[in-house]
């Protein structure tokens, strides 16, 4: 088929055939895969999974919608529900560092059991302590540790007295303490009469009191002594008492957790503390309000927090490993947090307040993570890398990170890590981190990669038929018969905008059947029909297309120049796309081109008022390189060439228009009529090869439309690069205008082939000589740059001419000058 044929309808759009399908509705087919596809990313996937060495995580990469978190998900649900179900964790208090509270480990379940049984002997012990330290008999032998006490300090005074007594020497109390006063006839000496003594009397009374004051300080010296000695014996005493109040109630403990080596350490050292202390028992007795309160719970700040345990990750009721899936990946939610209250103003904490994060939760399992969001979170990812470096999940505050915080915190023991991380990125994060951050490697060092596409044949379709069955049942909709099924099949190339690939971004199809469901129940079907599908696509487009309808309109009303009969020089019909997002258009653009001698240049308008990206100026100095090359073997290119998108006033990128930039540069410079009933789009490189470009049926959908809305005549139509062909998947309303002879898609390979579609004119191909033949275009534009370049040439012999006089002209008065003196 020549290139100057229109394309036939058949490649114009793949259609998949009802009748080769092995089914009449989706109600014969088992479930299929919840995705289409992915054999690479499935076998990294169990590659990763199943690997135990550390720094074998799993970065799961591919575009948004392909199914990757669903597939991941499902993926480790069913490995992890055949694999042990991990331990419970708790954290108990610390008695000889309480800011460093203690992590047990305990096997899954078991975690509440604890807490439950630590509640219960924390309430025993409320009642138990209490109640042994109010009996009677312990109150006797405290009084009778007492009376001793009392009994032995009366016992050194009494002695003390009767020795002053026989030395004439009264011990008296007073308010101030013990002193002595001299006696006579047992009455004691007034200041007065004790200074009517005679000196010699005065000064043998002070002797002895004296003598006696020594005797009263060493007794008044051993009182204190006797008070400790006192106050131990009451000790040992409430200790003894205590322990056998308790020692049943923790043995039992012992027995039922004497697995555990953790739990018997902590029970020995609650024994402990509450023989020791068994005095608070019987103060928060008495400080009990008579209030009820919840079950095991105590008020803030009570000395009975301390005996309870905080189980952090609870695994009652689980079976397999935990896969968690962290939505909001905060520094807090990933390694847990210690929370506050707030105490007659102050903020205060213990470790019944600390809270589990993700890492806790995934403990033994897995954990997936958006990557984005991850390195989105202050310290997130690095307290993530930390966790992993480390072995071990240790509880962070971003306070404590910057050093901001004052308040009195916990240090909490860190809880060994053993969880397998899937990162979910696209590709700009998964280079991005590969290139920037050593530890990256290091630690995900398993890439299980998603592809956008699937090749289109007969298991592929089928899997297509199973995923929509499978979607049918868990969202209870409607049967899809076989031809709903072929025209989603369709569809689904149209969405990878190839008629050989299907699209795995199954969000984008999902929600296809749940609008064709919906539309099947307006019309009170009830099973989904090739029509149901139609409408659904349909409305998708309707409820997008404003923009679309009003460029077309301000081209109708001429606001927008673009011409669709006709013919002119130095003007092309080129054609872009407009992406909005969750919808894209094709739009029609005019191309114009000028020229004129130069010194061969060829300015883009576009790029001069920086409306360029850079792949449309790399595209600007390819054609340039042709042009010279073409038309520049012999003489130098004497043009100076200025492109422009007329009426763009945006920015503009990619290299889509360079071949109708070169085609309307080719009419400008050999003079010759482009028929503005065409369009054409597709880009080229330096030998005048037409290489493929995007968005091929929207920009052609794009022409048609503005040709539809004008009138069809059957001269219009579109010329895209031959390697596009395999593209196409146009609207049903494009095919069947081409059926009719009213709209032409051509197909083209070169540059020449597009140019001779354009003008009519043959582009002649080059002779020996370096020739082309007449009447060509190639021709038309060699004769007119030949043209220019002996004009320059010309200019250039006039100037330098003329210089040369000017030179002559200007030396001369300063010879004459010279002579005249």
């Amino acid at each position: 088929m020549s290139f100057s044929d229109p394309l036939p309808t058949a490649a114009l759009y793949r259609r998949c055939d009802p009748e080769s399908l092995p089914f009449r509705t989706t109600t014969e087919l088992t479930d299929g895969d919840e995705i289409v596809g992915h054999e690479r990313a499935t076998e990294a996937l169990r590659f990763g999974v199943g690997m135990r060495r550390p720094g074998f995580n799993l970065f799961a990469l591919g575009s948004p919608g392909t199914g990757r978190h669903s597939l991941i998900l499902r993926f480790l649900e069913a490995r992890a529900a055949t694999e042990p179900t991990q331990s419970d964790w708790c954290y108990v208090n610390n008695f000889a560092a309480q800011h460093q509270p203690i992590a047990i480990k305990l096997p899954a379940g078991k975690g509440a059991v604890f807490r439950r049984d630590m509640e219960r002997l924390v309430d025993e012990l409320r009642t138990v302590v209490p109640a042994a330290l109010d009996t009677d008999e312990f109150r006797a032998k405290l009084q009778e540790l007492e009376n001793a006490f009392v009994d032995r300090r009366d016992e050194a005074l009494d002695e003390l007295q009767r020795e002053a007594r026989q030395r004439s020497i009264a011990l008296l109390r007073t308010p101030a303490g013990y002193a002595f006063t001299p006696i006579r006839e047992g009455q004691v000496l007034s200041p007065d009469e004790f200074a009517e003594l005679p000196q010699h009397d005065q000064d043998a009374v002070k002797e002895v009191v004296a003598d006696l004051q020594h005797k009263l300080q060493a007794i008044l010296r051993e009182i204190p002594k006797w008070r400790r000695e006192n106050q131990r014996k009451a000790r040992e005493l409430t200790a003894q008492v205590t322990r056998t109040a308790v020692e049943h109630l923790i043995a039992e403990l012992r027995e039922a957790y004497a697995d555990s080596p953790e739990i018997a350490a902590h029970l020995d050292a609650i024994e402990k503390v509450v023989i020791e202390q068994a005095g608070e028992f019987k103060q928060e007795e008495e400080a009990t309000p008579s209030s009820p309160q919840e079950p095991g719970t105590a008020q803030p700040g009570s000395s009975l927090d301390r005996f309870r345990v905080n189980v952090i990750v609870d695994r009652t009721g689980a079976s397999g490993a935990p896969v968690i899936y962290e939505d909001n990946p905060t520094l807090q939610n990933l390694v847990g947090r210690v929370e506050y209250l707030s105490l007659f103003g102050a903020l205060v904490t213990n470790f019944t307040l600390i809270k589990a994060g993700a890492l806790h939760r995934a403990n033994g399992g897995y954990l997936m993570l958006d990557a984005l969001k991850v390195l989105q979170e202050p310290y997130a990812w690095e307290a993530l890398k930390r966790s992993l470096s480390a072995g071990s999940v240790k509880i962070e505050s971003p306070g404590e990170l910057l050093g901001l915080t004052s308040t009195v915190s916990l240090d909490p023991q860190p809880i060994p890590l053993s969880t397998k991380i899937v990162l979910i990125g696209d590709d700009r994060t998964y280079h991005f981190l590969s290139l920037f951050d050593p530890d990256f490697c290091k630690h995900f060092k398993v890439l299980a990669d998603f592809d956008d596409s699937v090749d289109r044949n007969a298991d592929t379709v089928l899997a297509y038929a199973r995923f929509i069955a499978m979607l049918a049942r868990r969202e209870n909709l409607r049967a899809f018969d076989r031809g709903a099924v072929a025209r989603v099949v369709e569809h689904a190339s149209r969405l990878e905008e190839d008629a050989e690939k299907l699209t795995t971004r199954m969000r984008d199809i999902a929600d296809l059947l749940l609008e064709a469901d919906y539309w099947a129940a307006e019309a009170a079907r009830d099973v989904v029909a090739e029509v149901d599908v139609k409408r659904a696509i349909q409305a998708q487009v309707r409820r997008s297309d404003r923009i679309r309808q009003e460029s077309i309109e301000v081209m109708l009303r001429g606001l927008q120049f673009v011409e669709t009969d006709g013919e002119r020089i130095g003007q092309v019909n080129g054609l872009a796309v407009i992406d909005l997002g969750n919808f894209a258009f094709g739009h029609p653009s005019r191309i114009t081109a000028s020229v004129r001698i130069g010194e061969g240049d060829v300015i883009d308008i576009e790029r001069e008022v920086k409306l360029a990206g850079s792949v449309h100026s790399k595209a600007v100095h390819i054609l340039t390189a042709f042009l010279a090359t073409r038309y520049a073997e012999h003489d130098p290119l004497a043009i100076t060439a200025s492109l422009a998108m007329e009426q763009s006033y945006g920015r503009v990128d990619g290299d889509s228009a360079s071949l109708a930039e070169t085609c309307a540069l080719l009419s400008a410079l050999g003079q010759i009529p482009i028929r503005q009933s065409l369009a054409i789009t597709g880009s080229m490189d330096q030998f005048g090869r037409a290489q493929p470009i995007g968005g091929v049926n929207e920009k052609i959908e794009g022409f048609f439309d503005l040709c539809k809305a004008r009138g069809l005549t059957g001269r219009h139509g579109v010329v895209i690069p031959k390697t596009n062909v395999s593209s196409l998947m146009l609207r049903h309303d494009v095919v069947e205008a081409v059926r009719n002879g009213q709209f032409n898609v051509y197909a083209v390979e070169s540059l020449d082939e597009a140019v001779s579609l354009l003008t009519g004119l043959p582009a002649g191909e080059r002779q020996d000589d370096g020739s082309y033949p007449p009447d060509t275009v190639n021709e038309r534009v060699l004769a007119r740059t030949s043209a220019f370049a002996v004009t320059m040439r010309e200019l250039d012999t006039h100037g330098d001419d003329d210089s040369a006089h000017h030179a002559a002209e200007t030396e001369k008065p300063e010879n004459d000058a010279g002579d005249s003196q």
